[in-house]
C-alpha cells in the first residue's frame, strides 16, 4: 500500500476512534443525568451556617476517650454532635445519658455498622430504627440525624432515612482518625482553610483527644463557633 494510502487509514482510524470515545462519553453524562433526575435525594456534606461549625463524633467503640472529650468541650462551653450506634448505646448507656446531660446532640449511626448501600430497604430500616428505639429507650428522645456508617449509602438507604424521618448527614472534612494517629494531622485536617457550615468527622481516639483542645482553639481564633450539627445546618440569614 502507497504511503498515501497508509496515511488515509490512519486518518480514518482516527475519526472512528474519536467517534466512539465521543458516544461513549455522551451516553455516560445521559446515564448520570437520569440517575440524578430520577432520584433527587442526596446527603449533606456541610451546613448553610456562616459562623458555626460542628464536630461530629461518630462512636462505636473508644468509649474510654468519651469522657475526656467532654471534658474539653466543657472546659470550652462547646455543644455538638454524637452519632452514636445502637448496639454502642445497649452496652454503654451511663455514658450516653452522660453525653445527653452535658448538653450534645444526639443523632442515629444505624445500630450494627452495616454497609448501607448494600442493604435493601427493610435491612436498612431496621438499622435505623432500631438505634433510634435504643436511644428512644435510654433518653426518651426522638433523633433526626442519620449519619450512614463509613459513610456508604445508597438511593434506598437514603429513601428509607427520609421515610423515617431523617436527615442523611455526610460531612465536609474528615479527620481520619481512626486510622491515622497523628494528633498533628488530625488537627490541620481538621481545621485547615475551616470556613462556616463545616461538618468535621472525628472519633474518640486517644490522637483526637490530644489534638482536640487545638482544633477549638483554632475554630475560635477563626472567628467561628462549634455548634450541633442541626445548628450548623440553618442559615444564620434570618
Amino acid at each position: 500500500m502507497s504511503r498515501s494510502g497508509v496515511k488515509f487509514f490512519r486518518i480514518l482510524g482516527n475519526i472512528v476512534i474519536c467517534a466512539t470515545v465521543g458516544i461513549v462519553v455522551a451516553l455516560s453524562v445521559n446515564a448520570g443525568a437520569e440517575r440524578v433526575s430520577a432520584s433527587g435525594r442526596q446527603p449533606i456534606y456541610s451546613g448553610k451556617s456562616a459562623t458555626k461549625v460542628s464536630l461530629m463524633v461518630n462512636v462505636y467503640w473508644g468509649t474510654e476517650f468519651i469522657a475526656p472529650m467532654l471534658d474539653i468541650f466543657k472546659r470550652y462551653n462547646v455543644k455538638t454532635t454524637f452519632f452514636v450506634g445502637g448496639s454502642w448505646v445497649v452496652a454503654n448507656p451511663d455514658t450516653l445519658k452522660q453525653i445527653a446531660d452535658d448538653g450534645h446532640e444526639i443523632g442515629n449511626h444505624g445500630y450494627y455498622h452495616k454497609d448501607h448501600k448494600k442493604l435493601d430497604a427493610a435491612y436498612n430500616r431496621k438499622e435505623i430504627t432500631s438505634a433510634h428505639d435504643a436511644v428512644k429507650d435510654v433518653l426518651g428522645i426522638d433523633m433526626n440525624l442519620f449519619a450512614p456508617p463509613s459513610g456508604s449509602f445508597g438511593e434506598t438507604a437514603l429513601a428509607v432515612a427520609e421515610e423515617l424521618g431523617y436527615r442523611s448527614v455526610m460531612w465536609t472534612r474528615d479527620t481520619i482518625d481512626w486510622r491515622d494517629h497523628d494528633s498533628e494531622l488530625i488537627y490541620k485536617r481538621a481545621v485547615k482553610n475551616i470556613k462556616g457550615g463545616d461538618l468535621i468527622l472525628m472519633h474518640p481516639t486517644d490522637s483526637t483527644v490530644k489534638a482536640l483542645e487545638k482544633i477549638l482553639q483554632a475554630i475560635s481564633e477563626a472567628g467561628l463557633k462549634v455548634a450541633p450539627v442541626s445548628e450548623v445546618l440553618e442559615s444564620d440569614i434570618v
